[in-house]
């Protein structure tokens, strides 16, 4: 684990990321990523993986859509270890060699929002803005947590919540440990179960919706947001709806290619083509005829 001092030396900065790495295949290149809910500074973190997805992946700009690092957490234990200091550092190296990074905080790092419109290291903070894609969608980009009922009126049950969470990440991360060992892929147990709750479901819908309305208001084609760890792209009463997921269950994020398509893509379609495509094949023979 990194101890507090070591991670608050300047060494943290400047210091190297990694040895040398194989070139990034022109597949990964995009226009721009949008990643979120990484929560650096828990358990439950994958940052190994997200590390892997960074360094194999190129952006004109890279978004970090909130909670990034979870200062709820850090305030209850110090925990950081040399994979969240080696992703933070991969993100400054990323900005210092031309990626247009900019930071939208979420619930989890709200502290950051003093900072609001002040650039750090080559990362620009901004509470939210617009992105225009290559086909010129205009997209609402923020982390969402002001649009979900519980943190906006009860923010007591939303620590409530994330104590409840917190035990479901550390079952959720033995469980795929178990998995690799099999042979078998990554496996989100908490998403699945929190799909199979209706209150859950409902919730989630209310979300969506609201974000959808919201961008709808402003006048623009569509929103990009994380907070709920459920990556999804779908039309909301002619709104495109779009959420980059998480880094503590689906690890997954939301791309726009160069040509200015929107999609999701995984840490495994990333970082084990290969190994992803022959599972999408057992995937398409297991599933009955309709």
């Amino acid at each position: 684990m990194k101890p507090r001092d070591q991670f608050l030396t300047t060494d943290f900065i400047g210091s190297g990321v990694g040895t040398k790495r194989e070139p990034v295949r022109e597949s990964n290149k995009f226009r721009a990523i949008w990643i979120s809910d990484v929560h650096l500074g828990t358990t439950g973190c994958q940052a190994q993986r997200l590390l892997e997805f960074l360094r194999k992946t190129e952006s004109e700009t890279l978004y970090l859509v909130g909670d990034i690092i979870d200062g709820w957490q850090l305030k209850r234990r110090w925990y950081w270890e040399q994979s969240h200091n080696d992703v933070v550092q991969t993100v400054l190296k990323k900005a210092k060699k031309g990626t247009e990074v900019i930071f939208v905080p979420g619930n989890h790092d709200e502290a950051v929002r003093q900072f609001i419109d002040l650039d750090f290291g080559g990362i620009r903070i901004r509470d939210e803005l617009v992105h225009t894609t290559a086909q010129g969608k205009r997209m609402l980009v923020l982390h969402g947590d002001r649009f979900d009922g519980v943190i906006a009126c009860a923010k007591w049950l939303a620590y409530v919540g994330d104590n409840l969470y917190t035990v479901i990440l550390k079952f959720n991360q033995w469980f795929n440990t178990w998995r690799a060992r099999a042979g078998l892929p990554y496996w989100s147990l908490s998403q699945y179960l929190k799909l199979k709750v209706k209150n859950a479901v409902s919730y989630i819908s209310s979300f969506e919706n609201a974000l959808a309305a919201e961008a709808k208001r402003r006048g623009l084609d569509g929103v990009i947001c994380g907070h709920i760890h459920k990556p999804e792209i779908r039309e909301i009463d002619g709104i495109t709806y779009c959420n980059d997921g998480d880094w503590v269950e689906s690890l997954s994020a939301l791309v726009e290619d160069m040509s200015g398509a929107l999609r999701l893509v995984t840490w495994q379609e990333i970082v084990m083509p290969q190994q992803s495509a022959q599972h999408e094949k057992v995937d398409e023979l297991c599933v009955s005829p309709s």
